[in-house]
């Protein structure tokens, strides 16, 4: 407990603060811990800080924009600046590869700067480690996490990765499902409740939720959509970098009038409750809560067999899943159950008994809990 506050104050140190899946999941705990602790959060992408609109405005949050850069070379002058302003928290939360240096300086720095607990997050990799991890960064991480109390992750595969790869103590590895407050997904929703786009009668939603990325390869999306007969609509909810990309593959098939980009779904259950089926088309994905939120929803799912998605969904969804470099699977998959109305029922409504059952919100956020007192040595947390 820091001096002269009764709060507990974290420190967060995003590789950004864009509205996506670790983002929002981020946002969801800081809700749920509630008040009576002071966030402070931090974007290794300047100016990336989309995700802060889906934080309750009762939750005491910062922004500062004074904080030493999470990107560079990683110098010891710059390494040791990064320590500092880590002083007089009393737990740093940090994520994915782009605030690695700060949990570098967190080793290096910390005992001589009595620094506070630091717990890592990984929650998967962009396009350079898509295919094959880097082994530069492997050692890095190796040595970067070595005095780190914790290091949390959503898939078999990152557990994996994280005790072989990265050569992590058991102890310290704790992997921690996605989930969603379920029983708030699968109501009736208006056509109009997307503030931008109206649902009309006679269409049919393909859709998904993702990052404009490059990692997500909306384009495939589009290639993969773009076979439906008319009745069909694409809608793909995020904002990012590749809005223009996916713009120009539909225009060059000639979809451009049935392909919607809205922006951000500020509240996924209303969002889905008007897709009819739902698709994912990333090279990369580790446990995509946009997956959960697809079974809570009912809906069946089309995906490539990334991370952890085979494991995820219920088992009739399984023969939807396309190898990941198959784009020509990915377009029958959807094709077979655009055209399949029943078959989209049974699996949503399987995908959907799946979810209460094992990726409901409650116990994803008591299980960080446990997570994060055990790391500041308290018996509970906040």
């Amino acid at each position: 407990m820091s001096a002269g506050s009764r709060h507990l104050r974290l420190l967060h140190l995003h590789s950004s603060f864009s509205p996506g899946g670790k983002e929002l999941r981020a946002a969801k705990l800081m809700n749920a811990f509630g008040r009576g602790i002071d966030h402070t959060i931090i974007s290794a992408e300047p100016g990336a800080y989309g995700a802060a609109s889906a934080v309750d405005r009762a939750i005491s949050v910062t922004f500062p924009d004074d904080f030493p850069p999470l990107q560079g070379r990683p110098f010891p002058r710059r390494l040791q600046a990064l320590a500092k302003a880590m002083r007089g928290h009393d737990l740093v939360l940090t994520y994915n590869w782009g605030a690695m240096d700060a949990v570098m300086a967190h080793t290096l720095f910390g005992k001589a700067f009595t620094l506070p607990p630091l717990v890592h997050h990984e929650d998967g990799f962009n396009e350079d480690e898509a295919q094959r991890l880097k082994p530069a960064r492997n050692w890095y991480r190796r040595i970067a996490l070595a005095q780190a109390q914790g290091l949390i992750v959503p898939s078999q595969r990152l557990e994996a990765i994280a005790l072989h790869d990265w050569q992590q103590p058991r102890r310290m590895v704790h992997r921690i499902a996605n989930g969603v407050p379920v029983f708030t997904y699968g109501g009736k929703v208006r056509p109009d409740a997307l503030p931008r786009l109206t649902k009309r009668p006679g269409e049919l939603w393909l859709g998904t939720l993702a990052g404009l990325r490059a990692v997500k390869n909306l384009p495939r999306m589009v290639r993969a959509f773009a076979g439906l007969p008319e009745p069909w609509q694409l809608v793909i909810l995020g904002e990012g970098p590749q809005r223009a990309d996916i713009r120009a593959e539909a225009d060059r098939l000639g979809v451009i009038d049935r392909v919607h980009l809205p922006g951000f779904a500020a509240d996924p259950a209303r969002a889905l409750g008007l897709f009819d089926l739902f698709a994912l088309s990333s090279d990369s994905e580790q446990f995509p809560i946009s997956v959960v939120e697809a079974m809570a929803a009912g809906l069946a799912v089309a995906s490539p067999r990334v991370g952890d998605v085979a494991a995820m969904v219920a088992a009739p969804n399984v023969p939807y899943l396309s190898d990941p470099s198959d784009d020509a699977g990915l377009a029958n998959a959807i094709a077979r159950l655009a055209a399949d109305p029943a078959a989209r029922k049974t699996i949503g409504a399987a995908n959907r008994a799946r979810a209460e059952t094992e990726y409901d919100e409650a116990a994803m956020v008591a299980a960080y809990a446990r997570v994060y007192a055990g790391a500041m040595g308290r018996r509970q947390f906040p």
